[in-house]
């Protein structure tokens, strides 16, 4: 008979559990990727990933549209509730797609959208976005990681 070492599981060992299900509602680009990491919180993709085209939210887990700013983008996410069904009520995650105001047409349709959302939270511009080749490099900055911190927050703060 062979005896194998066993190790003690850390009695302290904070064991992560997903928690945000991202679909990004017209496209999946930096924006989406960065947003995703932010959530994440350094979780290695424990805390929040972005589901795959047709994937099911997993049980317990909050849905998360993210869109930009644009009127496109709030149709898009008009039409995503629309068809939503008996999920539970999705946040949406705004990334401010410039430096400037949405247009008005756009904060109209996102407000009209307030009782179909379980909250909306915000992302400021970020141009540094522009220029990384993804989320990992782009949390290396400080208004990123600023932006990071108060988004988890506002969705915190309100689940």
């Amino acid at each position: 008979m062979t005896t194998q070492p066993v190790t003690a599981t850390p009695v302290n060992a904070e064991r992560v559990v997903l928690r945000y299900a991202l679909m990004p509602v017209d496209g999946n680009g930096i924006a989406v990727a960065t947003v995703s990491r932010m959530l994440d919180d350094g979780a290695n993709g424990a805390r929040a990933r972005i589901l795959a085209p047709g994937e099911q939210v997993p049980y317990g887990v909050a849905p998360v549209l993210v869109a930009d700013t644009t009127l496109y983008a709030a149709k898009r996410v008009q039409e995503t509730l629309l068809r939503w069904g008996q999920m539970p009520r999705p946040w949406l995650v705004l990334v401010s797609d410039a430096p400037a105001r949405p247009v008005p047409d756009a904060r109209f349709l996102i407000r009209g959208l307030g009782s179909r959302l379980a909250g909306v939270a915000r992302v400021p511009y970020l141009p540094v976005l522009r220029a990384v080749t993804g989320a990992d490099e782009a949390l290396e900055y400080k208004d990123v990681r600023a932006a990071a911190q108060t988004l988890r927050a506002a969705m915190e703060t309100r689940s």
